[in-house]
C-alpha cells in the first residue's frame, strides 16, 4: 500500500539550479528520496516546477481516484503564487501589479484542496514556506530587465520577502483554522546560523545542503507516525 502522496511545487518535487550549466534539475537525493530510503515508506511525488494552488487543484482531480491509497499527503504551495510578473513591473512601474495568485484565492482554492484529501479518507500535512533570500533573488528576477524600476515599484529588497511571508502566514492560518498538521520548514531555516548559504543563486530554491536540512526535519517528523502496513 502506497502510503505518503506529494503535492506541490519545485522545492518538495527536489528542483534546485544548476548554476555551471545555468539550468533547473532535480536533486539525486531529495528529501522525498532520503524519507523512503530511510524509512521504507512508499513515497509518491506528484509535485511540479511552478506549480501554482490552482494548478495543485487540477493535478489532485487528475488523479483523485488515486488519492485514498495514501494514508497521508503532503501539500506545498505558495512559493509560485506569491510571484510577480517582473518583466511588466520593468515596464510598467508606476502601475499597481498582482501576484499569479491573489491571496484570498489562494487562501480559499487552498482550502478545497484540504477538504478534497480529508474528502478521500486521507491525512493532509502541510509545509511553511521556505524564507527566501530577498538579494539573491532581486538579482536574478530583475537579470535583462531594468532593476532600478522593479526597486522604485518595490520601495526596497526586502518587500520581496515580506511579500513572501504573508502567503506563509496564509499557510499558518489555514492549518490552525482547519486543524492541519503543519511541517514547518521556513523556522529551521531562519534558525539557521546563515540560511543564505542555504539557496541556490536564485534565492528561492534551497541547494543541496538546504534540502539536507529539509530532510532532517521531514524524517524527524515522520518518525513519529504511524503508517498502515
Amino acid at each position: 500500500m502506497d502510503s505518503l502522496g506529494i503535492f506541490g511545487d519545485s522545492i518538495i518535487r527536489g528542483v534546485i539550479l544548476d548554476e555551471i550549466r545555468g539550468r533547473y534539475r532535480y536533486l539525486k537525493n531529495s528529501f522525498a528520496d532520503i524519507l523512503q530510503k530511510s524509512t521504507g515508506i512508499e513515497v509518491r511525488n506528484y509535485a511540479r516546477l511552478g506549480c501554482t494552488v490552482t494548478e495543485g487543484e487540477k493535478l489532485i482531480e487528475k488523479h483523485a481516484e488515486e488519492l485514498s491509497k495514501y494514508q497521508y499527503i503532503v501539500l506545498e504551495f505558495g512559493g509560485n503564487d506569491c510571484d510577480i510578473d517582473w518583466a511588466a513591473v520593468s515596464e510598467h512601474p508606476e502601475t499597481p501589479h498582482r501576484a499569479k495568485t491573489p491571496l484570498a484565492d489562494f487562501e480559499a482554492t487552498y482550502s478545497k484542496i484540504i477538504d478534497r484529501v480529508r474528502g478521500v479518507g486521507s491525512q493532509p500535512i502541510l509545509f511553511s514556506l521556505p524564507p527566501l533570500d530577498a538579494g539573491k533573488y532581486f538579482l536574478w528576477v530583475s537579470r535583462g530587465l531594468n532593476a532600478e524600476n522593479i526597486l522604485n515599484w518595490l520601495g526596497d529588497v526586502e518587500h520581496i520577502y515580506r511579500w513572501q511571508e504573508m502567503y506563509n502566514l496564509a499557510v499558518l492560518k489555514l492549518a490552525a483554522i482547519k486543524n492541519v498538521p503543519l511541517i514547518d520548514i521556513r523556522g529551521v531555516f531562519l534558525e539557521a546560523q546563515n540560511y543564505h548559504d542555504l539557496y541556490c543563486k536564485d534565492g528561492i530554491h534551497p541547494n543541496e545542503a538546504g534540502h539536507a536540512l529539509i530532510s532532517k526535519v521531514v524524517n524527524a517528523y515522520f518518525a513519529t507516525l504511524a503508517f498502515e502496513k
